[in-house]
């Protein structure tokens, strides 16, 4: 008997199901075939370049820093081996205790714990920090078992030798050598030879494209390291390897481009002379703090320079700091101690430190006041020791009598410009910045006085190659106007006539305007870099703007040398400073620098003439020179200079101020301000060949204390060219 349900036929397909089914297959067909053309074709190159990126890794080549040395050879700034005790996870026993007693023993030799607590979670941990060696290795191991953790930075070389000698017997254990920088001349140079430090954020992105990692390289943070930081720190390679999926590395894949090493400086620095301006400036501090049974000279600036090349021969900064401690890393306290200090060792005193001249900006009132006629050689003046002169604000104002002082309270008497100079005379300069009644009845005004001190070499950047220079202050009407909310008065062109007031100026500056005196009128633009040379001694071009601003060397593809700037553009027209050649800024007896005006007082405004322009003549600086000469002779300087052996001019200053410090000190008594002490001079006077400024903070009378500290860098100059004539050196 059949079963009906045997006989019953399967029930028909739906065919809708059907067609559903198979839209519904052909849609995800559909996707995976366009996800596939997506990941295959659209974005196949980019996925095939991260599956290269985790293949391949490339590996920057640090360049060696390029090295500093002064004019004889000697090392001021130098890279020296720093050994580190690195480990590699990877390359460790695989046995636990093995690590274990390969971790006990680095500690025996290092100044690390085995451990130190809980691990921190950071990879980029090296050199211990708070870890022990067990941490550092347990961090290693979890991010990147085939890159060497340094377990401590910096050993002494007696253990380097000791732990790479044991390093057969302990598998991942290395020593790896990195250069530092050292600084063998220290505090000496430190103000313009500066020092290095981290990459900072904002240069990150850009020196990462340069091949330049934050955490391995440095950058110069001051002096020359910084100013020359583009031409020193040399250009890195790279090399490009296979890496397995734990980051071993398997081959190279690619000719390795070695890193191109930086180039090294010549500076116009002689050390010896260096050395003996700085030992002259502390033995003069020590024996005036010492007669005041106070610390009375915080600080002190000694420039000396040849006036007919620019070259700068010694620059000293007191006090400054001992680059050397932060050669390796900055460590905090230091550097905030430095901060706080408020003798500003941090800062190059000798460019940087805005200060007011006093009367060895008299130069500048003198030389103009004989161009523009205001007084004859061979005119007597009268200087009491005290003139009474009329104050006014504006045309017209009646004003009100204010009285002038000279630091000889007893006067001259009757003298010449000679004797002017010579002396120092307060009232005399009054008489020819500001005038005086019917004896002269127009002086030089603040107008002209501030033209001469620009063109002399106040109120502007120098261009010396050190990027703590400032530019200093002449004033005129309306800076006052604009900054001090009142009009120009008399009284403030009698002062500024003698360099106070609102004068501000560097020890550079005042330096300048001497040598432009010794060399009959022709400035020069002080440098500190004899020359840029490579690692075989050859000269290397230096690039700079029209501004002097350094460029990057470079060749186009056409292989022309050009010079780019900070952000990699070509600089058209760069100017080309090599080989070391004087460079003259200008001639002020044949280059037209001197601006006329129509109100020269500045009472009101410095109403301009343009286009009139005018020189400065020869005699002129011949009657500056004379009277610089006679300062020696028989004026401020004749008893400090009188056992000089060699002929020489000079100009002393004493410079009122009063500055916070004194103000904190109670030192700002009305009528009776604190002194800077000022004397610059050059030599020999017939044939000049060195200037030098000394400045000293408080040091009172120009004469007594700065004078015998420039009477001593100049012995100590003609000493060293004796020993140098004796020995057949040029």
């Amino acid at each position: 008997m059949n079963s009906p349900q045997l006989n019953q036929r399967p029930p028909a397909l739906d065919p809708q199901r059907v067609t559903l089914f198979g839209l519904v297959a052909l849609l995800i067909f559909v996707v995976f075939v366009v996800r596939l053309f997506t990941l295959q074709i659209v974005e196949g190159p980019e996925w095939q370049a991260q599956a290269e990126g985790n293949r391949t890794e490339g590996i920057s080549l640090p360049p060696r820093r390029g090295v500093i040395y002064d004019r004889n050879g000697i090392v001021l700034a130098r890279n020296i081996a720093s050994y580190n005790i690195a480990v590699t996870p990877a390359l460790l026993p695989t046995d636990p205790g093995e690590v274990a007693e390969i971790v006990r023993q680095l500690a025996l030799y290092s100044d690390l714990p085995i451990s130190a607590g809980d691990i921190a979670v950071d990879p980029l941990i090296q050199c211990g920090g708070n870890l022990g060696i067990a941490e550092m290795l347990a961090i290693g191991t979890s991010f990147a078992p085939y890159q060497p953790v340094l377990v401590e930075c910096d050993v002494p070389r007696e253990v380097a030798l000791v732990i790479q000698e044991k390093a057969a017997d302990w598998p991942g254990v290395s020593i790896q050598i990195e250069p530092v920088r050292d600084y063998p001349t220290g505090v000496l140079t430190s103000a313009y030879v500066g020092y290095l430090g981290p990459i900072p954020a904002v240069l990150e992105e850009r020196l990462r494209e340069q091949g330049f990692l934050p955490n391995r390289d440095k950058i110069g943070y001051a002096g020359l390291e910084l100013f020359f930081d583009s031409v020193l720190r040399g250009i890195p390679g790279r090399r490009e390897v296979e890496v397995d999926v734990a980051g071993a590395t398997l081959r190279d894949i690619a000719p390795v481009q070695q890193p191109v090493p930086g180039q090294n400086l010549v500076l116009t620095i002689d050390m010896r002379l260096q050395e003996a301006s700085e030992a002259i400036i502390r033995n003069e501090i020590f024996l005036w703090n010492q007669y005041f049974d106070t610390l009375r000279i915080s600080s002190a600036v000694i420039i000396a320079m040849n006036p007919r090349t620019g070259e700068i021969l010694a620059m000293v900064s007191y006090p400054s700091y001992e680059n050397n401690r932060l050669a390796r890393f900055i460590p905090q306290y230091y550097y905030e101690q430095l901060l706080a200090d408020q003798t500003y060792p941090l800062l190059n005193k000798a460019v940087g430190a805005q200060l007011p001249a006093g009367s060895v900006f008299k130069i500048v009132t003198g030389i103009g006041a004989l161009n523009e006629g205001v007084i004859t050689p061979d005119q007597i003046i009268q200087t009491p020791g005290l003139i009474t002169v009329t104050e006014s604000f504006y045309a017209n104002d009646p004003g009100r009598a204010r009285e002038f002082v000279d630091w000889n309270r007893e006067g001259f008497g009757s003298l010449n410009f000679i004797g002017c100079i010579a002396n120092s005379s307060n009232v005399c300069l009054y008489k020819l910045a500001g005038g005086y009644r019917d004896e002269i009845p127009e002086g030089l005004g603040i107008c002209r006085l501030g033209t001469y001190a620009r063109a002399l070499g106040y109120d502007q950047f120098l261009g010396i190659e050190l990027p703590d220079e400032t530019d200093g202050l002449v004033p005129d009407p309306t800076w006052k106007r604009i900054n001090q909310g009142e009009n120009w008065s008399t009284g403030d062109t009698y002062i500024a006539g003698v360099g106070q007031g609102f004068v501000i100026s560097t020890p550079l500056q005042v330096l300048m305007s001497a040598a432009v005196v010794a060399n009959d009128g022709v400035m020069m633009r002080p440098t500190i870099v004899r020359e840029v040379v490579d690692g075989e001694g050859n000269v290397v071009p230096v690039l700079t703007d029209d501004l002097g601003n350094l460029l990057t060397p470079a060749y186009d593809a056409a292989g022309n040398l050009v010079g780019l700037d900070a952000d990699g553009n070509v600089v058209p027209d760069a100017n080309v400073v090599s080989p070391f050649t004087p460079d003259v800024k200008w001639d002020l007896t044949t280059d037209a620098r001197i601006q006329t005006y129509e109100n020269p007082s500045g009472i009101g405004a410095c109403r301009e003439i343009p286009g009139e322009l005018k020189t400065i003549e020869s005699w002129v600086f011949e009657m500056m020179q004379i009277g610089m000469r006679t300062a020696v002779t028989s004026g401020t300087l004749e008893r400090q200079f009188a056992n000089l052996t060699v002929t020489a001019a000079g100009k002393t200053g004493t410079a009122e101020y009063c500055d916070p410090v004194a103000l904190e000190k109670n030192l700002c008594i009305p009528g009776n301000w604190p002194t800077h002490s000022w004397t610059v001079a050059y030599a020999p006077y017939d044939d000049p060949e060195i200037a030098v400024v000394a400045f000293l903070y408080n040091g009172g009378e120009g004469a007594s204390v700065a004078g015998p500290v420039i009477y001593r860098v100049l012995e100590a100059y003609f000493e060293l060219k004796a020993i140098d004539a004796a020995s057949g050196q040029p």
